[in-house]
């Protein structure tokens, strides 16, 4: 079977065609993947990452807090940039505008401007102030008195009293036991035993009597 030159000439044209336009469509893909600056911002650093840039360029990139100071001045690099290190932003109690701005040296249109927003850190946050409360302040305790109270002055008086206490005699108990003292004086018998002397006196005196004057009746 024979083919035609023509249909080889048709088939080799096409193809021709066909890898000039995908070589066409890589040529033309290749800028959009070139010069890509990626950042990220948090509430206390900044990280960059700038990748595919003209390495027969000088391509610059600044970072700054805005209305602030720069992060990063001024910094030439070539195909690619990154921080080693992230950049520390400064401590705030409120959010923070911070810039990216990178100048490619082969194409200004691949230059680069952004801004982003750097939150407040936790513990940076002020905290919120306590409101005074209405309540009255307890009043102050009194002054303590100098004074000595009655108690103290009371304790000193205990002393002597004790002394005293222990000085007075205590009065002895009569013993039931303890002998009887011997009698000096008189004592109730003694008006009996006086009659009934009084009483012999007078029946012998009587008696006497009586005797002398019979002897004188007789005589």
């Amino acid at each position: 079977m024979t083919i035609p030159r023509r249909s080889w000439r048709g088939a080799g044209a096409f193809a021709a065609a066909a890898v000039v336009g995908l070589a066409g469509g890589v040529i033309s893909a290749a800028p959009a993947a070139a010069h890509t600056p990626t950042w990220a911002v948090t509430c206390s650093e900044v990280t960059l990452n700038l990748t595919a840039y003209s390495s027969k360029a000088t391509n610059e990139v600044t970072v700054s807090v805005v209305g602030g100071e720069d992060l990063l001045a001024t910094t030439e690099f070539g195909r690619e940039y990154h921080t080693k290190t992230p950049l520390q932003l400064p401590k705030h109690d409120k959010e923070l505008q911070v810039r990216l701005v990178v100048k490619a040296g082969d194409d200004d249109k691949y230059s680069f401007e952004q801004t982003k927003t750097a939150p407040v850190c936790e513990d940076d946050e002020t905290p919120p102030q306590e409101t005074p409360s209405e309540t009255p302040s307890e009043t102050p305790s009194e002054t303590p008195s100098t004074e000595p109270s009655a108690s103290e002055t009371a304790e000193p008086s205990a002393e002597p009293s004790e002394t005293a206490t222990e000085a007075a005699p205590a009065p002895t108990e009569s013993s039931s036991s303890a002998p009887d003292l011997a009698e000096t004086g008189s004592s109730s018998a003694t008006p009996v035993i006086g009659g009934a002397a009084l009483a012999v006196l007078l029946a012998g005196g009587g008696i006497l009597w009586s005797v002398r004057k019979r002897r004188g009746v007789q005589h």
